[in-house]
């Protein structure tokens, strides 16, 4: 097994050095950021499933979604200190058998059925993929040159978006495509027996998702992955007491940069379809506009990859600001139009939300030396900004499903301040490479 990150005896490689072993652990790393994003959307696949199974009610149902916020929260800081003590390779190791365990717990809800066991379980694999982020993201930003970190990490949020995109059919196919509820047409109560079948819906694919994720941990697990710098390594640790986070400007603004970019793209992505139906904008059937929403999340994917091509020759902060602005301008769009033309533009705030999250994240732990892994606890933390979707919804009740997109233009604008000013370093530590194991 290599020796865990940080521990490694190395010699340090030069910003931006190219070696073998830097593209083969960013090809193993992006493996990771796909089977997260997969598994995350295979969530939203279990919502009208669970509900015809459990027969929920729509608050029932939205805990469903609410535990991975919750999990975001309460497991990022005891993840970072995971990482403080074991190192980064351990960690993602771990990361992938804790999301195992919960998909092997998914087999068992449906074997008994139970709803409760069923929410347990999603925590734990929510659990496992905070570990992974909190431990992935920062160590793709130092597989390299620092200046380029924000490319990197939009290279390989790209395939977090590709497993975004394809687990919808997965979960179509081996899920809904095979149970009663799932090919039944709309208001068809089940029975108790169809139910139960029902149930079992999800034991081949979570057996196959657990088989995959356990692969993954024995493969990283002895796969010789560099070594990040000193600065972030565990010996460290006395140091960090020295410093507090809450002097690098660019980690206090970028905490709330990524609680208020939660709330853009989730109240995005739940309001879609229910406003490209709409007669005045679509004019088309919930199933129809549902197609259209792999435009949007399409558009994450191809923009995380323009944007990372990007990034190699202009700065980090001023693509940001460009894409704030483009996004501030589709929304302002939607908001004032109708037809195609509001359809399209919300469409399009996919394309400028892409690369988004991995720039803030790049821009809001570049500096933090030894208090990385504390930095990137709080952030990933700040994911819980997507439980306040709730805020939008109460505006469209109120004030109508348009005009509850000026939500998301605000937050637009905040993104742009944290690209302009906000995302300038403060107290920063000097930037290190990693180091290569052999």
């Amino acid at each position: 097994m290599a020796a865990p990150i940080g521990t490694t005896s190395a010699s340090a490689i030069a910003p931006g050095q190219p070696t073998s072993g830097y593209g083969k652990a960013l090809g193993l790393l992006a493996s990771l950021f796909f089977m997260w994003g997969f598994i995350t959307v295979i969530n939203g696949t279990l919502l009208p499933h669970l509900r015809s199974v459990f027969d929920l009610s729509y608050f029932q149902a939205a805990l469903i979604e609410s535990v991975w916020f919750i999990a975001y929260f309460f497991a990022s800081i005891p993840s970072a200190k995971l990482i403080e003590r074991i190192g980064y390779q351990k960690s993602l190791v771990i990361g992938l058998l804790i999301m195992a365990a919960g998909a092997l717990g998914m087999i068992l809800a449906a074997s008994i059925p139970s709803y409760g066991v069923t929410l347990v379980m999603l925590f734990v694999i929510a659990s496992g993929i905070t570990l992974l982020q909190v431990a992935a993201n920062p160590y793709v930003t130092v597989l390299g040159s620092p200046k380029t970190a924000s490319s990197r990490l939009n290279l390989v949020q790209a395939m977090n978006s590709a497993g975004t995109m394809l687990a919808p059919l997965f979960g179509a196919y081996l899920i809904l495509g095979r149970s009663k509820g799932g090919t039944a047409e709309a208001g068809v109560v089940l029975t108790q027996a169809e139910r139960l079948a029902d149930a079992q819906s999800v034991v081949l694919p979570y057996a196959l998702v657990a088989i995959v994720l356990v692969v993954l941990a024995i493969i990283i697990a002895r796969f010789p992955l560099p070594a990040m710098g000193s600065a972030t390594s565990r010996v460290a640790k006395e140091e960090r007491r020295n410093h507090s986070l809450w002097k690098h400007r660019n980690l206090v603004f970028g905490i709330p940069a990524i609680f208020i970019y939660l709330i853009a793209e989730i109240g995005v992505g739940n309001l879609f379809v229910n406003f490209v139906s709409r007669p005045e904008i679509g004019n088309m059937t919930t199933e129809s506009a549902g197609r259209y929403l792999t435009f949007l999340w399409g558009g994450m994917m191809v923009g995380r990859f323009v944007g990372s091509a990007i990034m190699q020759k202009v700065a980090a902060d001023k693509v940001l600001a460009f894409f704030s602005i483009g996004a501030f301008v589709v929304m302002s769009i939607t908001v004032v139009t109708t037809g195609h033309v509001a359809m399209w533009s919300l469409i399009l705030v996919g394309l400028f939300h892409s690369i988004m999250f991995p720039t803030i994240f790049t821009l809001g732990i570049k500096g933090l030396g030894p208090l990385t892994e504390e930095g990137s606890g709080l952030l990933i933390m700040a994911i819980a900004g997507g439980a306040l979707v709730a805020v939008q919804g109460w505006l469209a009740d109120s004030y109508g499903l348009q005009l509850s997109f000026v939500l998301t233009a605000v937050c637009e604008l905040y993104i742009l301040f944290y690209a302009v000013w906000g995302s300038k370093p403060t107290n920063a530590f000097p930037d290190e490479a990693a180091t290569d194991p052999q």
